[in-house]
């Protein structure tokens, strides 16, 4: 796509600016880049066929190698000011430092997701996170407060409280998971009264799950929340926020390709796959300089699509959003069954409240079996109906058990839905 190029050379030249300080400063990229001969003025093209992944054992290794905040660091450590965490389900929590210059510009990557979502500067923003150290609570918020957004946090208190607070204040807009985002709704429909009637939210900003670019999800949560429009975008502790969705171009996450060279790849190959095809997302961070990855294998499974805007350039999208992580495909006797799949024809059904996928190993084959609570309006023939819809996607017979209302666990942040026995 040569109309392209006005993108492709501003990723070059801050490409080009971030190796040089890497080579400078920088002791985890420094010896991966002499072994490399990638020259003083690299292309693209170069930067691909030269330079090795970044993986996530790679921070691994590095953090307890060098604890704890590991080497890739590219300026002393006096510079750094901002510290943060991933989940660690691999090996425990990964500490994540930002200096003040690279944690601006994580918030000028939330400002497009703004944009995009059309928050005004009058908006009230209701953030429904627990605020731990997980960075995308503290850039969402700290980007609205620099926009001269009301920005109200939600930490510590109950369901219950957090939506008292939200009819209270008039909120506009709501940040949180797909799945928290339903559950207040739920709590809202419950709670009709005089007060809430009157109360209608404009938006809603998710992130965290694949749910949020998936239509019956979306529906779902439009439903409760009377009418208010979703908006999905994704990021990751590792390198930021990365996307965000384009008023004009929903079901689809556009990358922020000044901030990042994105890459999708064949898992096989590990050559970029053409638009319509799916592949793992590689990402090279540009502007978050201070802890930068370079070709970093995200383990999301997308898909390439490009997207015309009225204005400018081409831009990278990947359509349906996150659709599932790469390491979490499992084989049903012959099937490959990714989560966000199962997902996605349950939530075709409203009268779905909740639901657990429990996979479970039988003579050394994977079975699956789906557990779900129906609200008060659902037909006897829900599960059946379900189990027919799963049979007809997957060719398997996957059970599908009602179960009592309240049983299944409930999340705030990501869900965990999917049980491994």
């Amino acid at each position: 796509m040569s109309d392209r190029a006005s993108i492709e050379s501003l990723q070059t030249e801050r490409l080009r600016a971030l190796l040089t300080s890497l080579r400078a400063g920088n002791d985890f990229y420094r010896d991966r880049l002499a072994k490399v001969d990638l020259g003083n003025s690299p292309t693209l093209a170069d930067f691909v066929a030269k330079m090795p992944f970044t993986t996530k054992m790679d921070l691994v290794w590095d953090r307890e190698e060098f604890p704890p905040y590991g080497s890739n660091l590219t300026y002393p450590l006096r510079r750094y000011s901002r510290f943060c965490q991933s989940s660690g389900t691999t090996r425990g929590p990964l500490p994540t430092l930002d200096t003040t210059e690279s944690w601006s510009a994580m918030l000028d990557c939330w400002d497009r997701v703004y944009e995009a979502a059309g928050v005004g500067p009058g908006d009230k923003v209701f953030f429904a996170f627990s605020f731990g150290p997980f960075l995308g609570f503290w850039t969402a918020f700290e980007s609205a407060t620099r926009r001269g957004n009301l920005s109200i946090p939600g930490g510590g208190l109950s369901s219950k409280a957090r939506l008292q607070a939200m009819v209270a204040h008039g909120v506009d807009v709501l940040c949180c998971t797909p799945t928290y985002a339903m559950r207040l709704g739920e709590l809202f429909a419950s709670h009709a009264n005089d007060e809430t009637a009157a109360f209608r939210l404009k938006k809603i900003i998710v992130a965290g799950e694949p749910g949020g670019s998936l239509p019956e999800v979306r529906e779902r949560l439009s439903g409760l929340w009377k009418g208010a429009r979703v908006f999905d975008h994704h990021g990751m502790t590792e390198t930021g926020p990365v996307t965000y969705e384009h008023p004009d171009r929903p079901l689809a996450l556009c990358v922020i390709e000044e901030a990042y060279f994105a890459e999708i790849i064949d898992r096989e190959t590990q050559t970029e796959v053409a638009p319509g095809q799916k592949g793992e997302l590689v990402l090279t961070t540009l502007t978050r300089t201070a802890c930068p990855l370079l070709r970093y294998r995200t383990g999301d499974l997308v898909e390439k699509s490009f997207f015309s805007p009225d204005e400018g350039p081409p831009v990278l999208c990947l359509e349906g959003g996150i659709l599932g992580r790469v390491d979490e495909m499992v084989v049903i006797r012959g099937v490959n069954v990714y989560p966000t799949a199962v997902e996605k024809i349950i939530r075709g059904f409203p009268e779905v409240v909740e639901f657990q996928v429990v996979q479970t190993t039988r003579q050394s084959m994977a079975e699956l079996e789906v557990r779900i609570e129906a609200d008060a309006k659902a037909k006897p023939d829900l599960a059946g109906r379900i189990q027919r819809e799963l049979a007809d996607a997957f060719t398997l017979r996957i059970p599908v058990t009602v179960v009592e209302s309240g049983e299944l666990p409930r999340y705030e942040f990501k869900s965990r839905r999917w049980v491994r026995q």
